[in-house]
């Protein structure tokens, strides 16, 4: 595993493993950053996995083309991945934390034992407003997956379309995530805190359900 990584969207290059969100209302800017960050991904030689936000068969074949990820599909077969957002985050039709987490320790691991030179993968995560059973432990697992990328550092994107969540749900999604990408620059989250009081929240959530 090398010790810094390039993102494709920025000259800086950063340790594997960032936590990185991506609060946007501006399609052609994420176009341009996700897809840089997919190529620079497997320029680098990693594994790389983009889980879209679609419903059907044209939605996925549409916005493959619309993100440009239909050349990588054609062009990196094998080395890169796509996949809905159901089949990533809920398989079973329920979202779970530790299935997700275990998902991501799986992904890594694979591609290591692979010969990779590490892994990255991006979400788009508008699938949360729409009531999925389990939804509201998102938080819960945004929070505890900075410590499992400690172990299993897949450098990772998490989308937010700032259209679809409401001002309470972007302050937990700032909370948990320490890196943000703003204009297509990477900044330390000032907002990020030590999130156990999030964590307690949600799991008191989880209780109440």
């Amino acid at each position: 595993m090398k010790e810094t990584v390039p993102l494709g969207f920025t000259g800086e290059t950063f340790p594997p493993g960032i936590h990185m969100c991506y609060i946007y209302n501006d399609e052609d800017e994420r176009r341009r950053i996700i897809f840089q960050f997919l190529e620079s991904g497997l320029r680098n030689g990693e594994k790389v996995s983009y889980f879209m936000d679609a419903n059907t068969a044209d939605e996925m074949e549409e916005w493959q083309s619309a993100l440009g990820v239909d050349k990588l599909l054609e062009e990196q077969q094998g080395h890169f991945s796509l996949a809905t957002t159901r089949e990533a985050y809920c398989p079973t039709g329920t979202f779970v934390p530790d299935e997700m987490l275990d998902r991501l320790r799986a992904f890594y691991t694979q591609s290591m034992n692979e010969g990779y030179t590490g892994a990255r993968a991006a979400g788009e995560m508008s699938w949360a407003v729409r009531e999925v059973p389990g939804s509201f432990r998102l938080m819960e697992y945004e929070a505890r997956i900075n410590t499992a990328l400690m172990h299993y550092p897949v450098t990772a994107i998490c989308q937010y379309d700032a259209r679809c969540f409401d001002g309470r749900m972007l302050r937990d999604v700032l909370a948990v995530h320490p890196m943000i990408i703003l204009h297509g620059q990477i900044l330390k989250n000032p907002y990020y805190v030590q999130s156990w009081w999030l964590l307690k929240r949600h799991l008191a959530l989880h209780e109440e359900h």
